[in-house]
């Protein structure tokens, strides 16, 4: 199974493998970086695959697309539970983290402003982007 980018969705999916490993990399690992981490729009799962290896972050993952969604939970194992289906600009992030959380992802093009901006209303518990 495939998922194919939707343009009304702005989706592109990242396929480079070194540079999504980079990116989770780019994640801060020092005591003082919050655990809860929330990639927004994971796609396929090629951020999501490094995620989940990383032993100092817990993940979750919100996904707008069915069809990806479908593809999350059918490839990576443990995404129950990790796995939010929904548009993050409607998500009340507080029901799935109360104290500090980290933003991942690779945004979409079309919506990567309404992204920021929601980011930066609760910037006073999300240390990193």
């Amino acid at each position: 199974m495939e998922v194919r980018a939707k343009k009304a969705l702005g989706q592109h999916f990242l396929t480079d493998q070194s540079i999504a490993r980079a990116i989770v990399d780019a994640l801060t690992c020092d005591e003082s970086a919050p655990r809860d981490v929330l990639e927004i729009g994971p796609g396929m799962g090629v951020l999501t695959q490094y995620l989940i290896q990383r032993a100092d972050i817990d993940p979750m993952m919100i996904e707008i697309d069915t069809e990806s969604v479908e593809y999350l939970l059918t490839h990576f194992n443990g995404m129950q539970g990790k796995l939010i289906e929904g548009d993050y600009l409607l998500l009340d992030v507080s029901r799935f983290f109360k104290g500090a959380y980290r933003v991942i992802g690779n945004f979409p093009y079309n919506i990567s402003s309404q992204i920021f901006f929601k980011i930066l209303d609760d910037k006073d518990r999300v240390p990193e982007v």
